[in-house]
């Protein structure tokens, strides 16, 4: 039996490891979204690869405990890697924390920077978050994400020239946002 919208819920409940798949496909944009968000500051593209892939893990793992219907299972997902997400992060400044006592650092100019880009950063992020879902998705996985226009195209079943037209009206958007805000882009 394949899986399919109607039973890969079910599927994924009795170990099927094609609902796993079939799950990562449907909803990579969404935990990607969702870990990027609470991750974007850290800037560490490899530690936000780990904490979704970790995600799916607990996904996997956890399945038995989900009750419910397929929009619950979307909140389910989204719960589960937010908190994942949050627990990287919490490690994460821990670390920093850490660090930073371990060095001193030379200059106040270069913390204002860190902080006047982890601020930009955050700003850019926001505005992203009123892009319509798809539109949103595909300027997280490009931008963000590092991921190749082509890759993201095979994601989401759309042409590249597809996804390159939604990134140029993105930005448009973008563009148009910033400069009703007054924001610099740096």
């Amino acid at each position: 039996m394949r899986c399919t919208e109607k039973n890969y819920i079910s599927r994924l409940k009795r170990g099927k490891e094609d609902a796993l798949e079939f799950i990562v496909d449907k909803y990579l944009g969404l935990v990607k979204s969702a870990v990027y968000n609470v991750l974007a500051s850290i800037d560490k593209n490899e530690l936000i690869e780990e904490c979704i892939n970790d995600v799916f893990l607990s996904i996997w793992n956890n399945s038995d405990k989900f009750t419910g219907e397929e929009v619950d299972f979307k909140k389910w997902i989204f719960k589960i890697a937010r908190f994942k997400a949050i627990d990287y992060y919490r490690r994460e400044v821990k670390n920093i924390d850490l660090s930073i006592e371990d060095r001193e650092i030379s200059s106040n100019e270069l913390v204002e920077e860190e902080i006047i880009k982890a601020e930009e950063r955050s700003e850019l992020l926001n505005l992203i978050n009123t892009l319509e879902p798809m539109d949103r998705d595909i300027f997280v996985m490009k931008f963000f994400l590092g991921i190749k226009s082509e890759d993201i195209a095979k994601k989401l079943g759309l042409t590249r020239a597809a996804i390159d037209n939604r990134i140029y009206r993105g930005k448009k958007k973008l563009g148009e946002k910033i400069t009703r805000l007054n924001l610099e882009v740096v």
